[in-house]
């Protein structure tokens, strides 16, 4: 998230390249699966760190890999040393060795967790338990890319924006992706994100098909902070 001083913050967004497995050409936020090297270095930096920081290295890795950027590191890599990182997790190096090569440790706490879904195989039999993190990027450079493979496509975007493309059809956006956008869209700068975590803590989502009024619906619980909590089953890409 960059913020801005006359305007809602910008938040990066990607498009996954047709011939992906999964959510094939949607826009959605950088990242990927945690791997295994992901674990080791977790683990390397002691028992007292969060259940999450697998996840967090994870989310890490696959920005430098798909878009570029290192948005959690310290000391902040300059642009060569991205750019041979990502050179280098493409060509199947492990992130654990670059870190140590490059003298970098991994900065968690720059990683907001702002939500965490995982929907039942009866929503979608493929399916993840995801992850979210939000990252203050002001400081970062502008020039992020996409890889080409993976990602197809890069935008810096208001979470209002993102949504009236996916109401236009300009950009085909899964439900936890819009939930979570309109999510980020209360939030005029990322200290106000951080706020309305603190307000309601992080909890396991689960998406539901239920009806109202008739009409199928795919919902989650009213009391995780997000403003809209069901959309019409036939509206919407599930996952």
């Amino acid at each position: 998230m960059r913020d801005q001083d006359a305007a809602p913050p910008a938040i990066m967004m990607i498009e996954r390249a047709a011939t992906m497995a999964f959510a094939a050409g949607a826009r959605v936020f950088p990242g990927g699966r945690v791997d295994e090297d992901d674990k080791i270095i977790a683990a390397s930096l002691g028992d007292d760190m969060p259940y999450d920081t697998p996840h967090r290295i994870a989310a890490i890795r696959e920005t430098i890999e798909e878009v570029g950027l290192a948005v959690a590191l310290d000391p902040l890599p300059d642009h060569d040393i991205v750019n041979a990182m990502r050179a280098d997790l493409a060509n199947g190096r492990a992130f654990s060795e670059l870190l140590v090569e490059h003298g970098l440790t991994p900065d968690l706490d720059a990683l907001l967790l702002f939500a965490r879904w995982c929907p039942p195989p009866s929503v979608a039999p493929r399916a993840f338990d995801t992850h979210f993190y939000a990252a203050k990027a002001n400081h970062l450079p502008m020039n992020a890319t996409v890889d080409g493979s993976e990602t197809v496509h890069l935008v810096w975007t208001s979470a209002e924006q993102a949504l009236q493309d996916a109401e236009e059809g300009i950009a085909r956006i899964v439900f936890p992706t819009l939930c979570n956008l309109e999510k980020i869209g209360q939030a005029g700068n990322f200290d106000e994100l951080v706020a309305h975590v603190e307000t309601y803590p992080v909890e396991l989502i689960q998406p539901l098909v239920g009806e109202i009024d008739g009409e199928q619906v795919l919902r989650i619980p009213e009391d995780r902070g997000y403003p809209r909590t069901w959309r019409a089953l036939n509206s919407i890409a599930r996952f």
